[in-house]
C-alpha cells in the first residue's frame, strides 16, 4: 500500500482490503486519493464501491476522456526561450498544429484513451479519483456505470461525443454536444484545431451550409502589460523612470 497522508490513511486501507488486486495503482496528489482500475474491472469496482460500507461512495460527481496521444508535448519553449520578442518561447508544435503527415501515432503509447471519474462518500466525507484505460485504442469501449451512478449519463454521452468512447450498456449513447452530421471527435488529439469544415447559415439557400476551412491554424501568444519604469519611455520621464 502506497504511503498516504493520515487523513487518507483509512481509505487506503480500506481499498486494499476490499479490492486488492484490482486495483493496479494508488497514488495520492494534493490530499486525493488516485486508483487506476484495469478495464475488466472496471464496471465489478464501481458497484463495490458504491456498496461496501467501509466505502460507501454514493455519489458520482464527474467523469472524463483523456486522450494521451501527444502527452508531455506542448507549444511552450520555456527553457531555452529568449528574454524579449512577441513571439519568443513559442515553437507552433503543440496538439492540433502538427501536420497530418506528422502527428504522433498511438502505436507510440501502451494506451492512448482513459475515463476517469470523481467520487463522493456522503457517509465518511471522502473523495476518491479512478481513472480506466480502454484496452484497444481503434475502438475504445468501456462498460456504462449508468446502472450504478445513473449521474454518469449525459458525463458518458460527453465522453463519447468529444472522444469517442464507447461506454457498453448505455441505455442512449449519442452525440449530446456537436451537431447532427459532425464527423469525428473534436477532443481527440489528432482533430485539428481550426476543424475539418467551416458551418455557416445561408440566408439565399435557407439552409445550414458546410464548407471547407479557410483560416490557418496559429498560437496566440498572451501579452502581459506591466506599468513600471521598464517599460516608460525615458524621453518622457527624463530618464530616471520616473
Amino acid at each position: 500500500m502506497t504511503e498516504t497522508a493520515p487523513s487518507n490513511r483509512a481509505l487506503a486501507q480500506a481499498l486494499d482490503d476490499i479490492l486488492g488486486r484490482k486495483l493496479t495503482r494508488m497514488t495520492e496528489h494534493r490530499g486525493q486519493l488516485a486508483v487506476d482500475v484495469p478495464a475488466e474491472f472496471w464496471l465489478d469496482v464501481a458497484w463495490q464501491l458504491r456498496d461496501e460500507p467501509a466505502l460507501a461512495f454514493e455519489q458520482l460527481t464527474d467523469l472524463c476522456g483523456i486522450d494521451y496521444l501527444g502527452y508531455g508535448d506542448d507549444e511552450w519553449e520555456t527553457a531555452e526561450a529568449t528574454a524579449s520578442g512577441y513571439s519568443r518561447g513559442v515553437d507552433a508544435l503543440g496538439p492540433g498544429r502538427f501536420s497530418w503527415a506528422d502527428r504522433p501515432e498511438s502505436e507510440q503509447l501502451e494506451n492512448r484513451y482513459a475515463v476517469v471519474i470523481h467520487l463522493l462518500s456522503l457517509k465518511h466525507n471522502r473523495r476518491l479519483r479512478l481513472r480506466c484505460f480502454a484496452p484497444d485504442d481503434e475502438l475504445p469501449i468501456l462498460s456504462s456505470l449508468i446502472e450504478v451512478w445513473p449521474a454518469a449519463n449525459w458525463y458518458e454521452r460527453e465522453a463519447f461525443d468529444l472522444f469517442g468512447i464507447v461506454f457498453e450498456g448505455h441505455p442512449d449513447l449519442r452525440r449530446l454536444l456537436t451537431d447532427y452530421g459532425f464527423i469525428g471527435h473534436p477532443f481527440r488529439k489528432d482533430f485539428p484545431l481550426i476543424g475539418n469544415v467551416t458551418v455557416r447559415y445561408d440566408a439565399d439557400k435557407g439552409r445550414v451550409i458546410y464548407e471547407p476551412v479557410e483560416i490557418e491554424p496559429r498560437v496566440l501568444v498572451p501579452r502581459v502589460v506591466r506599468h513600471d519604469s521598464r517599460y516608460v519611455d525615458e524621453r518622457l520621464t527624463g530618464g530616471d523612470g520616473r
